[in-house]
C-alpha cells in the first residue's frame, strides 16, 4: 500500500476526506493527491501523522501498525482529541470538557460495577 492510499484508508477511518485531512495538516491545495506521484517531506508527513492520529512509520510503509506505541492512557493525558472521542472536529478537547466527560464516566462506573469486573477477569 503506497502512502497516500494509507492516508486514504486512515483517513475513511476518521470520517474525514482527503481534502480535510489536507486542509487541517495545513499544506497547499491538492498536496496530498501529488503524494500520489511524489514524495512527501517530513514536515508535511508528520503534519498528516498528527492529523490521522498515527506515525509517520505506518504512512510510509515502514509497519503496518497504525497505532501510536504507549498510547494505552491517552484518555487520562492531556492530549484527549475529539477523534478519541470518535467526533471528526479536529483539535484538542478544552479542559472544561475533559472534566465533563471524566465525571461522566465515573458515575457510569459506579452504576455499572460490572463492567470493571469483566475487564479484570480478561
Amino acid at each position: 500500500m503506497t502512502t497516500f492510499e494509507r492516508i486514504k484508508k486512515l483517513a475513511k477511518d476518521h470520517g474525514m476526506t482527503i481534502a480535510e485531512v489536507n486542509e487541517k495538516a495545513g499544506l497547499g491545495k491538492n498536496s496530498l493527491y501529488n503524494w500520489k506521484y511524489q514524495k512527501p517531506s517530513s514536515d508535511a508527513l508528520a503534519a498528516v501523522a498528527k492529523v490521522l492520529h498515527t506515525t509517520t512509520d505506518y504512512l510510509n510503509g515502514l509497519t503496518d501498525d497504525p497505532n501510536i506505541p504507549n498510547n494505552e492512557n491517552h484518555i487520562n493525558s492531556n492530549t484527549l482529541t475529539w477523534l478519541d472521542l470518535d467526533m471528526p472536529y479536529g483539535g484538542s478537547v478544552p479542559d472544561e470538557l475533559k472534566d465533563y466527560y471524566k465525571a461522566m464516566a465515573e458515575q457510569y462506573i459506579k452504576q455499572h460495577p460490572e463492567i470493571l469486573k469483566k475487564r479484570d477477569d480478561k
